[in-house]
């Protein structure tokens, strides 16, 4: 694990592989102090974001398509101002 970690995949690509959750794999290589990539969203994948978010994707389904976790990309959305809608799709007031 740690092997592929350092050639390059990502936390959630070995918590696939492995069948195991991306924090555990994080936890893991912390275990064993290997350095960590942070991975969050680049200026225009937060645009993108904004843009899926806008035509009624949810967040959890923008995480998926930009492989993070929905709370990074809730996160970004609330830093551009972006209302969010509830579970239910309704606009929050």
């Amino acid at each position: 694990m740690i092997q592929d970690y350092v050639a390059g995949w990502t936390t959630s690509e070995l918590g696939d592989r492995f069948g195991i959750d991306r924090r555990t794999v994080s936890a893991i290589l912390h275990r064993h102090n290997i350095p960590t990539r942070r991975r969050g969203l680049s200026l225009s994948q937060v645009d993108e974001a904004v843009n899926l978010y806008n035509l009624g994707w949810s967040l959890a389904r923008v995480a998926r398509h930009l492989t993070v976790d929905p709370a990074t990309v809730l996160n970004r959305l609330r830093e551009r101002g972006v209302r969010t809608r509830d579970t239910h799709g309704r606009t929050r007031s």
